[in-house]
Parts: structure tokens; sequence; C-alpha cells
């Protein structure tokens, strides 16, 4: 993980932290839900003030505020996606976007770059591209050491905090998705595990046993595994878990307009059960079973 949290350089701060009056293991994550876009990033866009938020996970930062009162730290993005994503890598940069030539990435991230959602994004949901020219390598890096930096290290910091005092550490990353992306399947939530790599099967069991008992509808890990910081932070074996949780906009949201929708405050309601559930559970007891039923 990177070192000590660092003082954020903008203004507004890359990301807002609340922590609790006492600390668990849980740390809440919601690295799209920024909704401020710089007039830097506005004059080099194609895209309207609606339609550059397309991609954004939006308010579901206020879905999940209850957490800091069932002892959970909570760290949310100010900016918005199409600005810089949180969810990637640093350099998860797509040379086509750029007026300097540059080596692309390989591995996982390639495929993110691939399909226009690197770091700094090529395009919103519904594909449209954002930028109307070529950015520079300058314009990237500022993004990524003021707000992409200053944020995993708060991250970092909160889960080492976590695992220094508890022996573990529980890394939930919130997101949402577009209704017509699961269309097919029919969902309200998707948990992303990494098909069972990044946290222990009791963590992704509670969650999804909690949500259907409920009466959502849950899938695991299709057509959304998890993304980078999925990936990057659950190390099971090291006792750090991680689990993305993705939640339809339709829900409660009005897509089109990009506003709370009549669904808000019920699932609001029905995330702070979950998160109450979350936050009482007795995560020493309950890893130790996993662990013992895998041996």
């Amino acid at each position: 993980m990177m070192g000590a949290m660092s003082e954020p350089i903008i203004d507004p701060p890359p990301f807002v932290l609340t922590r609790p009056d006492r600390s668990g293991p849980l740390v809440f994550s919601s690295p799209h839900s920024g909704r401020h876009y710089p007039q830097s990033l506005m004059q080099a866009s194609r895209l309207d003030s609606l339609s550059i938020r397309l991609s954004e996970d939006a308010y579901v930062d206020e879905l999940i505020g209850s957490a800091p009162g069932q002892g959970i730290g909570l760290i949310c993005a100010t900016y918005g996606r199409a600005y810089v994503d949180l969810n990637r890598a640093a350099n998860e940069l797509d040379p086509g976007m750029f007026d300097e030539a540059f080596a692309p990435v390989q591995g996982a991230g390639a495929a993110r770059i691939a399909a226009g959602l690197g770091t700094i994004a090529k395009i919103v949901a519904e594909g449209r591209e954002i930028y109307d020219r070529k950015l520079s390598l300058a314009e990237a890096a500022g993004r990524i050491s003021q707000v992409h930096q200053p944020y995993h290290q708060a991250l970092s910091g909160l889960l080492d905090q976590a695992l220094d005092q508890h022996g573990h550490a529980l890394l939930i990353d919130w997101h949402s998705m577009p209704s017509a992306s699961i269309a097919k399947a029919g969902c309200d939530f998707v948990l992303g595990d990494r098909y069972g790599s990044a946290c222990s099967p009791v963590l992704t069991r509670l969650v999804d046993q909690t949500l259907t008992g409920m009466g959502f509808a849950v899938a695991r890990n299709v057509p959304y595994a998890g993304g980078y910081t999925t990936e990057h932070y659950g190390r099971p074996m090291d006792g750090v878990h991680a689990l993305q949780i993705e939640i339809n906009r339709a829900l409660y949201l009005d897509e089109t307009q990009i506003l709370p929708g009549p669904g808000f405050l019920p699932l609001q309601r029905a995330l702070a059960r979950l998160i109450q559930v979350m936050g009482q559970t007795d995560w020493a007891l309950v890893l130790g079973q996993g662990r013992r039923a895998l041996a």
C-alpha cells in the first residue's frame, strides 16, 4: 500500500473523508460519485454539463452516508469520473488521446483503455466522446498528482489503520450501474469479488444474503467482477478483503436528468440496514470461521 495520507493541494479537495468516532475494520469508498467538473475540463470537452455526468455514480455517496455512524470510515471522490477515474491505475492512459508519444500499458488495464475508460477517460456512458482536442501529458499528470494519488494515499491509510488495529481490513467499493447494462440480467445489485480472489467468501455471502433477504435480486461478478480498486487492494491472504457493490441506477435515479428518483429514500433506508448488519458483525469471528471452512 501507499504511505501516509497527504494534504489536499487543490480546491475543492480531491475527496471527502469521514472518520467515525469508533473505528472498526470496515472501510467504504465511493470513487465515482464526485460531482465537480473543473472549468478546464469543460473548455476541452465537446459535452454539455449534463452529458459529462453520464458515467458518474450519482449520489452513491449519499446512499451510503450512514456508514460512519456504524464505525465505518467513508471516503468519497469530489471530482467527476470524466476528469480522472479513481478506479483505475495511475498509468492506464490511452496514447491516442495525447499529443506526446508513450508506450501503452499491458495487462488488465489495456482492456479498460481500449474501451475508452482509462484513468483519463476518452468517453462517458453511451460511448459519447469527451474531448474535441488532444490532451497534453502535463494535463493528465496534474489530475493524477492532485486527485488520484491523494485519494489512494488516504484510502491506503484507512486500510493500514484498520489492519493494524483489528488484524484485518474490509473494503467495500460502492458503485452504480446503468440500468440498460444489466437489463438482461434483471438484477438490483452485482457483487464483484474478482471471482473469489479479492475477499473471503463469507463477506460476499453475508452481503448477498442480507440484500436478498430484503427482496433484492443479486448477481455475482457478471457483468462487473470488480475494477482496479478491488483487484489492487483485495489480498485476503494478507488480511485485506475487498468487495465491489454495483447498484442498479433504476432503483433510485432519474437516469435522464441525473437526479434522485422516488426510490432514493427507500433504497437509502435499505442500505442503512445492510450497513448496520455489516457494522455490527464480529468480523474476527466470521473471518476465522471462513478460514476454517476453507482449510
